[in-house]
C-alpha cells in the first residue's frame, strides 16, 4: 500500500518558501563569513606585522627548544615555522580556507536541507 501525503496548495506554497528560504540561508552562510575574514584580514597581518608580536614568537620557540631538551614524560616539539602560525595562515593559506569552508560548508548545508524537505514531505504523490 503507496501512503501519500494530501496534496494542497498551502503544502507546495510551504515547500516553495522553504526552499528559496533554504537557497538564500546558502547564499549567504557561502558569503558572509568570507567577506568579514577578508574585511578583518588586512588588520590583523597588520598587527602581526609588529616587531613585538614576532619576539614573542621568537621566545616561545626558545622556551620549547629548552623544554625539548629535558627529560621527562613530556616531550615538547620546537614549531618549524619562524613566523607565527597566524600570520602564516592568514598569508599563505586564506584562499585554500576559503575553498574549503565553501566545499564543507556546502556539504553540510545540504545535508540539512535534504532533511528539512524530507521532513516537510514530498512534493510529488
Amino acid at each position: 500500500m503507496n501512503a501519500s501525503f494530501p496534496s494542497s496548495p498551502r503544502r507546495e506554497m510551504l515547500r516553495l518558501r522553504v526552499g528559496v528560504a533554504l537557497i538564500v540561508g546558502w547564499v549567504l552562510l557561502m558569503v558572509l563569513p568570507p567577506l568579514v575574514l577578508w574585511n578583518l584580514r588586512g588588520n590583523w597581518l597588520a598587527k602581526l606585522e609588529r616587531p613585538a608580536v614576532q619576539q614573542q614568537w621568537d621566545q616561545f620557540r626558545q622556551d620549547m627548544q629548552q623544554q625539548s631538551d629535558r627529560s621527562g614524560p613530556v616531550q615538547h616539539k620546537v614549531p618549524k615555522s619562524a613566523e607565527p602560525p597566524l600570520r602564516v595562515w592568514l598569508r599563505d593559506y586564506f584562499g585554500l580556507a576559503v575553498a574549503a569552508w565553501g566545499v564543507l560548508g556546502s556539504t553540510l548545508y545540504a545535508f540539512l536541507a535534504l532533511a528539512v524537505m524530507g521532513v516537510i514531505g514530498p512534493a510529488k504523490q
